[in-house]
Formats: structure tokens, C-alpha cells, sequence
């Protein structure tokens, strides 16, 4: 990311701060938004600086998808998908700092990031009854953090936590999005096909029946295609922490 302007507050000034004490009331962070926005780096940051759990709802769904082609499921077939998404003990981890995946005792951090796991997995968070699984779990991970935590996906504010205490979307052009994505891959994908694959993810997940990708009508809405990462971090590190203040 280069330096520019966000749709949100403008980006303040950095400064240091200390690892806060926990809090009475616990405050959940919604952050929404398609591939390639910085999603991930962002919110972990935001959960390191604030001292909060962290959640990665992609990873999630990538954890179930990789089950499911682990295990011979017709990823194509959603019957046969809502059929066995009860089957895998999937375990995300809360720090920030290492937050690590397991599936059925199995570390999947690695395996769950390969393009076949990539290309199958929009089609398994459509159905209806994995995405009732992983809201569960992603619930159940919010009752057990009683500082807080960031929750990171693409309907965390709309579906998973409707009443969190500060909602963020993320956005960035299509362009920017593709450049960050190919880097990611290290040039195993050009950034022209990188483009053309996030615009058919985008379209995929925007237009799923349940729960798709969607801002939420109070969230804040921050373009980081012109931010540096550290400006967008302190952008919603100052956003929580005024919420935080009025609480």
C-alpha cells in the first residue's frame, strides 16, 4: 500500500501504546471486505495493539473446504457438502500473533492456502448449512475472549456480529487488490489472472443467498488502495479505543 486518503476518518498521527488491561465490557471488532484489501495483516495488528483475540473466518472456511476435498466430497454438490459440514473438528486459533488451524487434531495452516483449496472454497461457504456451522464456532469464539476480539471475513458485521462495537469495511481498486495478491503468491499467478480471479470471488461471494459479502449500514468504510498498512491499523485503532472511551 502507498500513502493516500481513506473513505473513513483521516488516518492520525501514529504514537505508542501499551497492551491494555482487560475490559468489563468486551468489545467485538467487525472487519469486512473482498480479497486483497489487507484484511488479514490489518486486523491482526489491530488485535495485537488493543490486546484482543483475533479470528480468521476465512481460514475457517478454508479449513472445511480442505476437509471436504480431503475426504472425497463433491465440492459442487451442496447436498452432499451440507450432508458432512457437521463432520470436521475444526480448532482457529486467538493470538494474533500465531493464530494457527487444526482440523480434526491436524495442523491445516499450510494445506488450507493452495489453489485448489482457493478455488473450491467459495462454492462450500454457499452452503447454508456450513455457514450456520461456522457462525457457530465464530460465536462461540467471541464468548470466550473476555477482553474482546477482531473478526475478520465477509459477513462478520452483517450476519455473524450485527451489534459489534465498531465495524469496519475494507476496500481498494481491483488493481491494487491483484498486485497484493500476486506478491502474496510470489508471481505463481500473474497479477492479470490474480485480477480476473478475486473479480470472480467478489462475484461469487456478493451474490450467495446466505450471508454475502455485504457492508453493513453503520460500518465505516476505509479504501487502503492509497494507505499504508500502519494507517489504515491506526484508522480503526483510533476507532475502537474512541468507542471504547464512550462505553
Amino acid at each position: 500500500m502507498a500513502s493516500g486518503r481513506a473513505a473513513g476518518p483521516p488516518a492520525p498521527r501514529l504514537r505508542a501504546r501499551g497492551r491494555p488491561p482487560a475490559v468489563e465490557n468486551p468489545v467485538i471488532v467487525a472487519i469486512d471486505g473482498p480479497s486483497g484489501t489487507g484484511k488479514s495483516s490489518t486486523s491482526r495488528a489491530v488485535a495485537a495493539k488493543l490486546g484482543l483475540n483475533y479470528l480468521d473466518t476465512g481460514a475457517q472456511y478454508r479449513a472445511i473446504t480442505w476437509w471436504m476435498l480431503s475426504n472425497g466430497i463433491d465440492v459442487n454438490d451442496p447436498v452432499a457438502v451440507a450432508d458432512a459440514a457437521g463432520k470436521p473438528v475444526i480448532v482457529a486459533g486467538h493470538d494474533p500473533a500465531a493464530p494457527g488451524i487444526t482440523v480434526d487434531g491436524t495442523d491445516a495452516s499450510g494445506p488450507i492456502r493452495t489453489q485448489e483449496v482457493t478455488a473450491a472454497v467459495s462454492a462450500v461457504s454457499a452452503v447454508p448449512e456450513v455457514r450456520a456451522r461456522m457462525v457457530e464456532l465464530q460465536r462461540a469464539a467471541a464468548d470466550t475472549s473476555p477482553a474482546g476480539i477482531v473478526v475478520e471475513g465477509r459477513d462478520i458485521g452483517t450476519t455473524v456480529f450485527p451489534n459489534a462495537t465498531v465495524k469496519i469495511f475494507l476496500t481498494a481498486s481491483a488493481e491494487a487488490r491483484a498486485a497484493r495478491r500476486s506478491g502474496e503468491l510470489n508471481g505463481a499467478q500473474s497479477v492479470a489472472d490474480t485480477r480476473a480471479a478475486l473479480i470472480k470471488r467478489d462475484a461469487a461471494d456478493s451474490g450467495r443467498k446466505t450471508s454475502p459479502l455485504a457492508k453493513a449500514a453503520d460500518a465505516v468504510e476505509v479504501d487502503t488502495t492509497d494507505l499504508t498498512l500502519d494507517q489504515v491499523i491506526e484508522c480503526i485503532v483510533t476507532l475502537v479505543e474512541e468507542k471504547r472511551a464512550t462505553r
